[in-house]
């Protein structure tokens, strides 16, 4: 009796919302570290700290 339309359409837009914010932060993080893998030179696969232990 709780469960109202409102409250399932709020918790669906919510949802949505969410996924895309995920989704662009993911396409960000990824766009930043193909940056920093151009700078340098390497791949981000190539090294787990981006830094030399040497």
């Amino acid at each position: 009796m709780n469960d109202r339309p409102d409250d399932n359409k709020k918790q669906d837009t919510r949802e949505e919302r969410l996924r895309a914010a995920l989704r662009a932060n993911l396409q960000r993080r990824k766009a930043q570290a193909r940056a920093r893998a151009a700078q340098d030179g390497d791949t981000p696969q190539d090294s787990d700290t981006g830094k030399d232990d040497a």
